[in-house]
């Protein structure tokens, strides 16, 4: 049998159930490659008939990670439909949160979900501590927790995990991999920051508690503004802020953007990194409200990887279909008139190579039919890639002073083309260089409302909902892992309809009814893979976008049976 076929599921480090299945030939190389969801969650139902100035809360359980993403997309949803424009110092208040979860987000994604994929823990600890010091210097003046003792303690703690038989968190990896490229002393040094991260995201997390309350799930945002009057008017808790953030921004600055610089150098000539562009049609919104009608990042779109032309977004050329997924309506709908009626079909017999390289019987994808819980949403009939790279990119084409500037350095520094974005590696660098912009100008965002409240302390807009109207209403924004819009329709007062367009949904897309593949398909096609029981490959390219599949498919039964039922003691 010449081609062979490989089945990852779950893919795992990334929030929600992914499945990967690929064909490859004699020669180990990807000829077809299928992405499917096989979790379905139903919170467009959920809002259906239910106040509209609710959404937003129901909205943010979509997802455990970007929380405060669909809970701000479920309020402005809402607002757009309702016409209801938020105080200046409401719409500060809310990019001051969003730069909370971007840096979180993006510093947890390297280190935790997706630094091991570039890194081989067990390499580090054949580490020369006094030498992968001295490597440190090589990326950053201030290198961040890599002095020889601190990287001596370091080893010391993971060598333990491996006296007593096992690597704990970072057991059942592919360590020792052809593909893996750092020294075991820059091992070492990325292995320290992963320790460090794990402190650092607490900081992130109380950060957008400042202003959220709580974390994950805040909830001071409501339709017309936010609630948190007294923090804003409380000097010690903007200093809060801002003590918190140049703790995560160091971090950025000391540790995320040197290690990225590494990988950079390191894997500068590592096929299975390199020439995986996926969709090379990229589409980003405006993000991050900065000052009046100042945005940090601009929205476009570009076709066909040609950074020569950006183009405006038209909201009206979105569709989603679902002809390979487990929905009844097939038609390419635009969000407003989406459907989400389950048509599971479920899997067939077949074979696949199993964990010691040889074939066993296996439940496969139908792939002549419909294999995910994952809609295929299209602009103007085209498959997009969003992300950090779209917005990057997007903004570097357009002239972008704040990106182009953090850009050209890293570009300078790496010693890549500006064409090695489009990439794995890019992917990976571009989500640092997100979080790079993010830190180096959110405080243009702070200064601003500090300056604003001196004169104007509106919090937030009055409006009345009119129970014999009809509205409609979008979100059309960024999370940390893309494009994110939000589309509802209002009517006798409550939800009608509702349909979230993720990240995660334009990028793990199926193929459509004319055959196009979504990216995560299509980065793997041509990929060549060294061992088959051991496809780290397949795994670091879509780490890469940072899944959010828990987003991306839209609890409850598909017989309409109740899963469980919980009750709660409020004494306790």
């Amino acid at each position: 049998m010449s081609e062979k076929r490989i089945v990852i599921d779950p893919i795992t480090r990334i929030e929600g159930h992914l499945r990967i299945e690929v064909v490859v030939d004699e020669n180990n190389v990807v000829k077809e490659a299928y992405s499917g969801s096989t979790l379905w969650r139903g919170l467009e139902q959920i809002v259906k008939n239910r106040d509209p100035r609710d959404a937003g809360f129901f909205m943010q359980r979509i997802c455990g990670v970007c929380t405060y993403s669909h809970y701000r997309a479920g309020i402005v949803a809402v607002e757009d439909a309702l016409g209801i424009k938020p105080p200046l110092n409401a719409e500060l208040t809310r990019t001051l949160m969003n730069a909370a979860l971007y840096l979180h987000d993006h510093i947890v994604h390297f280190y935790q979900l997706h630094g091991m994929d570039w890194a081989d823990v067990v390499s580090a600890l054949s580490a020369d501590v006094h030498k992968a010091s001295e490597e440190a210097f090589k990326y950053t003046n201030t290198p961040f927790a890599t002095g020889a003792d601190k990287l001596k303690e370091v080893k010391e703690r993971v060598e333990a995990f491996v006296k007593k038989g096992n690597l704990g968190p970072f057991a059942n990896a592919y360590w020792g991999h052809s593909t893996y490229k750092f020294t075991p002393e820059q091992n070492l040094i990325v292995l320290s920051h992963y320790l460090e991260c794990l402190r650092i995201q607490r900081t992130a997390a109380q950060m957008m508690a400042i202003f959220g309350a709580k974390n994950p799930h805040p909830q001071s945002l409501t339709v017309g503004g936010v609630t948190c009057v007294m923090d804003l008017m409380d000097p010690a808790r903007m200093g809060e802020y801002m003590s918190k953030f140049a703790e995560i921004k160091e971090f950025v600055d000391r540790a995320y953007y040197p290690d990225i610089l590494m990988a950079a150098k390191a894997y500068a000539n590592e096929p299975s990194v390199l020439n995986d562009v996926g969709v090379s049609n990229l589409f980003c919104y405006d993000e991050f409200l900065v000052g009046k009608n100042d945005h940090l990042f601009k929205g476009g779109i570009i076709l066909n990887g040609d950074i020569s032309k950006v183009y405006d977004i038209d909201e009206n050329k979105i569709t989603e279909e679902a002809t390979r997924s487990w929905y009844k309506n097939d038609k390419a709908l635009h969000p407003y008139d989406g459907e989400t009626e389950a048509n599971y079909t479920g899997l067939v017999d077949g074979e696949s190579i199993d964990g010691e390289g040889k074939l066993a019987h296996s439940k496969l994808f139908d792939t002549k039919g419909k294999y995910s819980w994952i809609k295929a949403p299209r602009y103007d009939g085209m498959p997009m890639q969003v992300g950090p790279i779209a917005s990057i990119v997007i903004n570097y084409a357009k002239g972008n002073e704040r990106v182009k500037k953090i850009v050209d350095e890293f570009l300078s520094k790496s010693g890549l083309p500006l064409s090695a974005v489009f990439s794995t590696l890019g992917r990976t660098a571009a989500r640092m260089l997100e979080a790079k912009v993010v830190a180096e100008h959110i405080m243009d965002a702070f200064n601003a409302l500090i300056e604003n409240l001196k004169t104007d302390q509106e919090t937030c807009t009055k409006y009345v909902i009119d129970n014999k109207k009809e509205y409609k209403g979008n979100f059309q924004g960024n999370a940390p892992r893309g494009a994110l819009s939000h589309w509802c329709r209002i009517k006798d007062g409550v939800i009608s309809n509702w349909q979230a367009v993720v990240p995660s949904t334009w990028n793990a897309s199926p193929k459509d009814a004319k055959g196009q593949m979504g990216s995560y398909e299509a980065c793997l096609v041509g990929l060549k893979i060294a061992d088959l029981s051991k496809p780290l490959e397949i795994i670091r390219k879509i780490h890469s976008y940072d899944p959010c599949i828990a987003c991306a498919v839209h609890v409850m039964d598909t017989k309409g049976n109740d899963l469980s039922t919980y009750k709660i003691n409020p004494n306790l």
